[in-house]
């Protein structure tokens, strides 16, 4: 084979395309318009800190762990433990129902409550989530749980494993195996950060003979010869197949005429995850058991992922990612976030002003570009990788294919779009 591969964006889903299509024979250039690989997965050092994007977790038995293990790329990270994690609940600390003696202690619940929640954690590992797909979150959680304060915390377990705040539209089946993943696995935190991953995938792309062009802003894909033309920095080059591993808007962006029309329509249906994050780098946690706690009437998240995951602080000091998931209309300002996200952390580690080191605040972090909705019939209605009526041209994301959701999707997106532009 002596197929010419174009990739447009240095990003997880990216980096996986080009592999898979150079493994398959195929002479693949990666074009990314920053220096830094990685997309929103790189891992920013501030001293002796290094920060993630936001709290990110890779799930153990998820279709990304899948994909990296064919790759060959070796993880190192490790679990944060459920012993000891707290749920917030009218602003009070109460121990989070995660196993028997935190169900049977909390005051979280009242009898009835902690009864029927028994009955909701044994039975979800097993449920028989297909027949939820194409309904909304909301009319999930009031089938399954009869009390409300047992909805909150099932839809606060759905927050802390799809990073969504949408009750009214996201798909209550896509939601509830996102959950499973997490009962099944767990998820871990990565040792030094995801950048190392971003890392190991590089070295994975460049031994498969990818050429990597980073800074290298592609401004154009245009059809061309039975082929593409790829117009970057002033120069163009063809290509037999394009892979588009950009955020929607820039995809259609990059195209015209019935692609562009096309992915128009796509970016026109698709309602980003966000996010807002305080992030913070401590000398030394005040408080060295309170590690983790899950908004239970408020839609917010605290860890501190250092507890487990190596290199991400100096000895002795700690990271700590304490976030609000934002429903598809909020945009609080900075403000509140800043008020709201500096009172968790009091709940849970009062005193830690004086050993700040580090600190910044995100205010609206594009988790996923794309929820997964009940109206689109949850994952089975996300777009791509083949674009309709265009041949040899894909795309991949957290947004594309049926497979998974956050970075899972980005994986198996780009590993299918990689096969298909090598075998068009």
């Amino acid at each position: 084979m002596d197929r010419k591969i174009s990739v447009v964006g240095g990003g997880l889903a990216g980096l996986t395309a080009a592999i898979f299509a150079a493994r398959a024979g195929a002479r693949v250039t990666l074009h990314e318009r920053v220096s830094e690989l990685g997309g929103r997965a790189r891992t920013h050092a501030d001293g002796e800190f290094r920060f993630n994007m936001g709290p990110h977790a890779l799930y153990a038995k998820a279709a990304g762990r899948r994909v990296l293990d064919e790759i060959g790329v070796t993880l190192s990270g490790a679990a944060p433990p459920l012993a000891g994690a707290a749920a917030r609940y009218g602003g009070r600390v109460h121990a989070l129902p995660g196993g028997f003696v935190s169900l049977l202690t909390t005051g979280l619940l009242g009898v009835s409550e902690k009864a029927e929640t028994a009955k909701l954690l044994a039975s979800l590992p097993k449920l028989d989530v297909s027949r939820f797909h194409g309904v909304p979150l909301r009319q999930t959680l009031e089938e399954l749980a009869r009390q409300p304060k047992v909805r909150e915390l099932l839809a606060a377990l759905v927050r802390l494993s799809t990073y969504a705040h949408a009750n009214d539209t996201m798909c209550g089946g896509s939601a509830l195996r996102q959950v499973q993943y997490a009962f099944e696995g767990g998820v871990l935190y990565l040792h030094g950060g995801w950048g190392r991953l971003v890392e190991g995938l590089r070295a994975a792309a460049q031994a498969a003979g990818v050429a990597i062009r980073a800074g290298s802003k592609v401004e154009a894909v245009r059809p061309a010869g039975g082929g593409f033309e790829i117009a970057a920095g002033g120069a163009s080059e063809p290509c037999d197949a394009v892979v588009l591993a950009v955020p929607p808007p820039a995809a259609r962006d990059l195209l015209s005429g019935e692609a562009a029309a096309t992915l128009g329509r796509w970016c026109d249906s698709l309602v980003p995850v966000r996010a807002a994050c305080l992030e913070l780098g401590l000398s030394a946690l005040p408080r060295p058991k309170n590690l983790f706690a899950l908004g239970i009437d408020e839609p917010t998240y605290f860890s501190v992922h250092s507890s487990v995951a190596r290199d991400l602080a100096p000895e002795g000091g700690a990271l700590i990612h304490c976030a609000r998931y934002l429903g598809p209309k909020e945009k609080p300002g900075r403000d509140e976030l800043q008020v709201q996200l500096e009172a968790v952390i009091d709940s849970m580690q009062p005193g830690w002003r004086d050993r700040v080191r580090s600190q910044r605040l995100l205010t609206e972090l594009v988790v996923s570009h794309a929820l997964v909705t009940a109206d689109l019939g949850g994952q089975n209605g996300r777009p791509g990788p083949a674009v309709p009526r265009c041949p040899g041209l894909f795309v991949a994301g957290d947004w594309v294919g049926a497979k998974g959701q956050l970075a899972d999707a980005a994986f198996a997106s780009g590993r299918a779009a990689g096969r298909g532009a090598a075998d068009a």
